[in-house]
């Protein structure tokens, strides 16, 4: 590992002026590389899950990449160009502009949970900045990261872009390497700890995290139609994303109504459940433990657990494939309301007005995503103004984070840092500045010995000041 990382970093040292048509011809063998295999691809996460569909990858996966690179190919040229910045006038006449180059080593931990849209996603950006990428998908999808490291050497020189496999010991190891940029993607928990190994070289870190992202639900909403995209954004991969809602906020009195919307909701999206071959299984017996002791610890604390009463496919399901759950006033304390659930399970909170759900969501470590439901604008822009969260959708679940214009990323506990679009190249890139100073400069008249011709200067120049 630490010789392809000496290998990248020469090289990065070499010719750190990458060129667009470098920079293209690189985007452009990534995205063939995602092209040209896609059976492949979508048969590897499948092996990995257990259970998930050809399309359910399609949409969650290569759909945002494929996105991201049209993005990257339209966009390039405009965002490597260096930008003027006008000059104050007791530096006329020079000239200054910010010139954009690449950092140098980019090192990428990747998650599970989508392994192809957030290893390449990252990567692509910071190959479109110029740079040179260390790639490290997770051990928990080793068919997916072993066709990655195949793939990505079939393409790429070592000293462009290549993959690390490996457990736990090898991610520690990469996240030590004193990176010029190191992108984490997955739990508040682990993002700690290479934040702290990434501080022993300073490395400038963007870490993607997680959290207790909510829902509100406003007395404005339609339920119904509310309930269908809550859903849909919570049993999106079972729940195993990490900016699925991870927990309701909804005006007491409607628990009956709610439940019977999302009985209806769950059932709309997958007619059969366990067993539907659209819905995901949990992907590691120890997470599907995890969820289950959830579960039990909620009902052990006097919640009312509402399972979706939908039937089984007749041809039987996957042992990891879950069944949704609403978990009713969930006690504060436990493990479900602490912990961020990344599973088919909603908890529903209860309240008496906006201001109780405001309250309780600025209790808790800022969300990573916040969800909110109805017509009142000015119930919606109070929530809004006094809650901060990584991003917002409106009526909807999930989908700021396929707009290419918006910054994804989070704040606080859920990370820091924001990619996608020209935010995302940026992150990757340096913006030196530059003063090109004319012949004509009169700095000299800033020089000592000082007297009564610096104070007339500096007299007429507090008047443009």
């Amino acid at each position: 590992m630490r010789s392809l990382f000496d290998a990248q970093f020469q090289a990065s040292r070499a010719q750190p002026d990458v060129s667009l048509k470098a920079r293209r011809d690189r985007v452009e063998r990534l995205q063939a590389l995602l092209e040209t295999h896609l059976d492949a691809w979508c048969e590897a996460v499948r092996t990995d899950f257990g259970v998930r569909s050809r399309e359910l990858t399609e949409v969650a996966d290569l759909f945002v990449l494929r996105a991201m690179i049209g993005q990257v190919r339209r966009q390039l040229p405009r965002w490597m160009r260096p930008r003027r910045v006008s000059t104050p006038v007791y530096l006329w006449p020079a000239s200054a502009r910010i010139r954009r180059q690449p950092l140098g080593v980019v090192g990428v931990i990747a998650p599970w949970n989508y392994p192809l849209q957030l290893s390449f996603g990252p990567a692509l950006m910071a190959l479109a900045a110029g740079n040179r990428v260390m790639l490290k998908p997770s051990e928990l999808t080793p068919a997916t990261s072993a066709l990655m490291a195949r793939l990505v050497h079939e393409r790429f020189a070592s000293d462009e872009f290549c993959v690390i496999n490996g457990g736990a010991g090898v991610a520690a190891e990469f996240a030590g390497l004193p990176f010029d940029h190191l992108f984490f993607t997955g739990s508040t928990a682990i993002g700690r700890r290479v934040a702290e190994a990434a501080a022993r070289h300073l490395t400038p870190t963007t870490l993607e995290l997680g959290g207790k992202s909510p829902c509100i639900i406003d007395r404005s909403a339609d339920l119904d139609a509310a309930a269908v995209k809550i859903a849909h954004g919570k049993l999106l991969n079972a729940g195993q994303t990490c900016i699925a809602p991870d927990y309701l906020l909804l005006p007491r009195g409607q628990e009956a109504a709610f439940g019977r919307a999302w009985q209806a909701a769950v059932a709309r999206l997958f007619p059969t459940l366990p067993g539907h071959r659209d819905y995901a299984a949990i992907i590691s017996e120890r997470h599907h433990e995890r969820l289950q002791r959830l579960l039990d610890d909620a009902r052990a604390q006097g919640a009312r657990v509402v399972e979706a009463a939908v039937p089984d496919a007749p041809q039987g399901h996957h042992p990891r494939q879950m069944r949704p759950a609403l978990v009713f006033e969930p006690g504060p304390d436990g493990a479900l309301m602490r912990e961020e659930i990344f599973g088919p399970i909603l908890p529903v909170l209860p309240c008496d007005s906006a201001d109780e759900a405001i309250a309780l969501i600025n209790a808790r470590p800022r969300p990573l995503a916040l969800y909110w439901f109805g017509q009142d604008r000015g119930a919606r822009e109070r929530v809004l103004a006094r809650t901060v969260s990584g991003g917002v959708t409106v009526n909807d679940t999930l989908m700021h984070i396929t707009h290419e214009g918006l910054p994804f990323g989070g704040v606080g506990e859920s990370g820091w840092g924001a990619y996608h679009g020209e935010t995302g190249f940026l992150r990757f890139t340096h913006e030196k500045p530059e003063l090109l100073q004319s012949r004509w400069a009169m700095g000299h008249l800033f020089y000592p010995p000082y007297g009564p011709r610096l104070r007339r200067l500096m007299g007429l120049l507090r008047r443009w000041m």
